[in-house]
């Protein structure tokens, strides 16, 4: 067996080793750090010194003395770069410019009104570079940009298929690499969610951690002791491309009886079209389609056609989170996306549908939420990834 690597590389794996630290424990000292890393004393020294002349690291005020010469305290300079975080929907772009600790300092928002891939690309490029023009000087600028994308993505940043959008093959990451000339890093939406919750959200503390997005699809996000599950090819997450009902209807996918046609926004829109009294409600809201935020004041007033609709919604939910439960074991589902803006009309009927379906895994610290951060989650997750890359953790290679 050999270790392929060097002095050098362990020493870039240290010097990783030693930025995470003071990232993640900042306002710290230098023998604070030694405790958290297992260094020695004049390898993090030598190190930090690296860290201050590289501009990642600041010295500030003296800290609480242990009874010898108080300790000068280390903070990590988040204002060293940038990183843009898009989200990428059917029928918006939400994108935000953060510092390296996910700050948000900017954002901004584009309506899309069309499918077009080369409307939406010139869109998209508008976006970043609109956020690009927002930041200050800086040592190193723009580190990268995350954008989460509602389709199947390669590992190589390319669209395979995103059945919402009607696009196939779109070599999405080395068009924007060709543009910008930073790093770009693209991934599914509900993966780059399951991210955000993890950094920033209801999943900080959880290390198995299954993050539903429920829009007009459903995609799943795969943690696995804190760390992004891709699979194989980088497809894992297609829940809502698993079959619901042999006998349902096709599919943009090419399936038959997808769950997401049966537990996402789109159905219950369109059941809510057949509601008996929806013309009136649409005429008194001055609206000529029903969208989520009419169905939820509607439940909120007591309609009790709009609140048996959650309740099934909720139940077909349920079954799909059973079904997901049962393979994965995580301790927490978090579920976020557009369905979450009705949790009070959703969570009685997920509940109970698990616990009948997956009782012994409820039972036994299982906890379902719905993510606090909305949409945020996907731009914060992505601009945590592109953050990511810029500290990426050096890996020794066993052979």
């Amino acid at each position: 067996m050999a270790v392929t690597g060097d002095q050098f590389l362990v020493k870039e794996i240290n010097k990783t080793v030693v930025l995470e630290a003071i990232r993640r424990h900042a306002p710290i000292s230098r023998a604070d750090v030694c405790k958290i890393t297992g260094l020695n004393k004049g390898t993090v020294s030598n190190l930090v010194n690296e860290l201050l002349d590289s501009h990642f690291v600041y010295e500030t005020g003296p800290g609480e003395s242990s009874g010898g010469r108080k300790p000068v305290i280390l903070m990590f300079n988040n204002w060293a770069g940038f990183a843009i975080g898009v989200n990428l929907k059917v029928d918006l772009i939400s994108a935000v410019l953060t510092d390296l600790q996910g700050n948000i300092i900017e954002r901004n928002e584009t309506p899309l009104l069309t499918n077009s891939q080369s409307d939406i690309y010139q869109k998209l490029k508008q976006s970043i570079e609109g956020l690009m023009a927002k930041t200050s000087e800086s040592p190193y600028g723009v580190v990268g940009i995350g954008i989460g994308f509602p389709g199947t993505i390669d590992d190589e940043g390319n669209v395979l298929i995103a059945p919402t959008l009607k696009w196939k093959n779109v070599p999405l990451q080395t068009m924007l690499e060709r543009d910008f000339s930073i790093p770009i890093i693209i991934y599914n939406e509900a993966r780059v969610g399951a991210q955000g919750e993890t950094e920033f959200g209801l999943g900080k503390n959880s290390a198995n951690m299954l993050y539903i997005s429920i829009d007009n699809g459903i995609g799943t996000g795969i943690m696995i002791d804190k760390e992004l599950y891709k699979g194989h090819l980088g497809f894992s997450g297609e829940a809502g491309h698993t079959t619901f009902d042999i006998n349902g209807e096709p599919c943009e996918c090419g399936n038959v009886g997808c769950w997401q046609h049966y537990a996402s926004v789109r159905p219950l829109l369109k059941q809510a079209l057949l509601l008996e009294d929806m013309k009136e409600q649409l005429l008194r809201a001055g609206k000529s389609q029903p969208d989520m935020e009419l169905l939820v004041q509607l439940a909120e007033e007591g309609h009790m056609g709009v609140r048996q609709l959650f309740s099934t919604i909720g139940t077909n939910i349920g079954i799909g989170i059973s079904n997901l439960v049962r393979i994965l074991n995580p301790e927490l589902v978090i579920i976020g996306g557009l369905m979450a803006v009705a949790e009070r009309w959703l969570i009685d009927s997920i509940t109970e549908t698990v616990k009948q379906r997956a009782s012994l895994y409820y039972e036994h610290e299982l906890e379902i939420r719905f993510s606090q951060l909305g949409s945020d989650a996907t731009v914060l997750g992505a601009a945590s990834l592109a953050i990511s890359q810029l500290f990426k953790k050096t890996r020794v290679t066993v052979n």
